[in-house]
């Protein structure tokens, strides 16, 4: 059965204000929330933060809306302002900043996954499988982290869904921002599935930044403080790269359209999908007040544009993200592409090898890592806790980590501490060996 969210009934913008025990909902609790749970519950909130900006430019900027149209708009935005914070809120107060985390890149890793399976825009999947591949090595830097500060374990928090182990090095990921700009999409020929895969990890990423901004500094450990601000620099370059693959010729009145059926999109599957009664009850009720925003923004669309909302988001709901296992996937994209950078002329690809000297990128990652690289000091710290890195993959991928790295890093602009192939086989050599003894005295 189609569910076109035009059609539907929706929950009529005057009876959606709520009061504050209704807004400040019940936390899940970390001990027993399934790990999908807590991406979705990461999502929306970026989903809704996204929303809320969004509507606050739209009145700064816009001139041609009469007064009423205007006053929608902002009640509107009061409403996500409340369910952005019944979102936020569902998060515990015992689940600590490096727990959060370690939740916001599995967002990252498997919402851009899936994204990319189900892009039919092959530059845009490109786009996404690039960046993919830079939010799982995130994951395996704060993963190290965790684990030296408060004994957690990944599998702690990603529960065995996703895999932890290097990536392109986080190290690699600074680039002359000129170049993270992509060819946009052409409005009127891309499909309504890519202007809400966009905005969904848009949005996503933005929040991810904004995180790690606000709670980065929150550890006395100097290496990780400089850890968050090091990977902040680069969700910065991430919002840089998605939000250029959006057409600029697109209205003020098309954006508002596609913001408000982004969030319907993403509700109705978090609704289909979650196991969680208790926050599926706020899915289903945030649904019906997204359809009844999606609405008001249609007519204003009609009103303005003088054209038919389906135009431009079609006739039938889209699934911008179904949180699930994507191993299979994201080993894949790893073992092929974890050698890429953004190429020197911009909008395509290339691989290490084919970088110039005078590639703009090197000037910013020399830069940046005169002194050292925070995210190769993570290594080089769990080395005494632990022997060795921190991973929780497949013994297959645990055997190729060593050449993974061998085939991700790059010689020029390296940073002096930069954990080289030889060091990391030799902790690993080191830590079986001490494995071995264990066992022959128990």
């Amino acid at each position: 059965m189609t569910f076109n969210p035009l059609k539907e009934k929706g929950m009529p913008l005057e009876k959606q204000l709520r009061n504050w025990h209704q807004i400040v909902a019940k936390p899940y609790k970390k001990q027993k929330v399934d790990c999908y749970t807590r991406t979705r519950q990461i999502l929306m909130n970026g989903i809704e933060v996204e929303g809320w900006g969004f509507k606050h430019q739209f009145n700064r900027f816009m001139t041609d809306i009469d007064g009423e149209d205007r006053a929608d708009i902002s009640r509107i935005g009061r409403i996500e302002n409340q369910q952005q914070m019944t979102c936020n809120w569902l998060c515990p107060e015992d689940q600590s900043v490096l727990e959060t985390t370690l939740g916001y890149e599995q967002v990252a890793v498997d919402l851009t996954a899936w994204l990319a399976q189900n892009e039919p825009d092959k530059y845009v999947k490109e786009t996404f499988n690039f960046g993919l591949l830079e939010d799982f090595d995130h994951l395996y830097r704060y993963a190290q982290f965790a684990y030296m500060r408060e004994g957690i374990e990944p599998d702690d928090i990603v529960q065995g869904q996703t895999d932890v182990i290097l990536g392109r090095p986080t190290q690699h990921h600074h680039n002359c921002n000129g170049l993270r700009l992509r060819k946009h999409y052409d409005k009127m020929k891309a499909a309504p599935q890519t202007k809400v895969n966009i905005l969904t990890v848009l949005s996503g990423e933005q929040q991810t930044h904004n995180f790690y901004a606000e709670h980065g500094f929150m550890y006395g450990d100097h290496v990780l403080r400089e850890t968050y601000a090091e990977i902040k620099d680069v969700e910065e370059e991430h919002v840089t790269m998605y939000e250029s693959l959006i057409d600029p010729a697109e209205t003020m009145y098309e954006k508002l359209l596609l913001h408000e059926f982004t969030e319907v999109c993403n509700y109705y599957t978090c609704l289909k999908d979650e196991v969680d009664n208790e926050i599926k009850k706020y899915w289903e009720i945030f649904l019906d007040m997204e359809i009844g925003h999606l609405q008001i923004a249609a007519d204003i669309f009609k009103k303005y544009e003088k054209r038919d909302p389906e135009e431009i988001i079609g006739s039938e709901i889209i699934i911008p993200c179904r949180f699930k296992n994507q191993k299979a996937y994201v080993q894949k994209i790893l073992e092929k592409e974890i050698n890429k950078r953004l190429a020197p002329d911009g909008e395509y690809y290339n691989s290490v090898d084919e970088i110039p000297n005078d590639w703009a990128s090197y000037k910013v990652q020399e830069r940046v890592a005169e002194i050292s690289a925070p995210s190769e000091n993570c290594i080089n710290v769990v080395e005494f806790y632990h022997d060795r890195d921190i991973v929780e993959a497949s013994d297959e991928l645990k055997d190729k980590e060593i050449s993974l790295l061998e085939k991700g890093l790059q010689v020029k602009a390296s940073a002096q501490n930069t954990v080289l192939p030889d060091k990391l086989e030799n902790m690993i050599k080191k830590h079986e060996q001490r494995k071995e003894m264990k066992e022959k005295i128990i």
